[in-house]
């Protein structure tokens, strides 16, 4: 149970550490965000639980493709934000993500990635 626990607490500081430097510096923050901490992290945790290589490393393939479509949203964010409120643009985002993922998805499979 304490090792969850430390799990939990070193996870959710990374989070609290990216919003207190882009609280300072748009450019830090933004820079600390676009790091792979999560990820870093979860293989980490992945490896400390003895899993298998495969799961760790498929682990690593999937989140490069997963990554991919959700760029997009970065530049859509900014533009969105001033014309129709946080909310509103956080939830035409999410949609927005979700229709490019699956565009994408769609455009891999030929090529043999199945994302689906």
């Amino acid at each position: 149970m304490q090792y969850l626990f430390f799990k939990y607490l070193v996870t959710a500081g990374v989070v609290v550490l990216v919003s207190e430097f882009a609280k300072r510096s748009d450019k830090l923050g933004g820079f600390i965000a676009a790091l792979p901490l999560v990820t870093v992290l979860t293989l980490i945790w992945l490896y400390v639980e003895q899993q298998p290589s495969s799961k760790i490393a498929n682990h690593a393939y999937y989140t490069f493709w997963y990554v991919l479509p959700t760029l997009p949203m970065f530049l859509l964010f900014p533009y969105l934000l001033p014309k129709i409120g946080f909310v509103y643009t956080l939830i035409s985002c999410v949609l927005f993500t979700l229709l490019v993922f699956w565009l994408f998805s769609i455009l891999m499979k030929p090529f043999g990635v199945n994302l689906l």
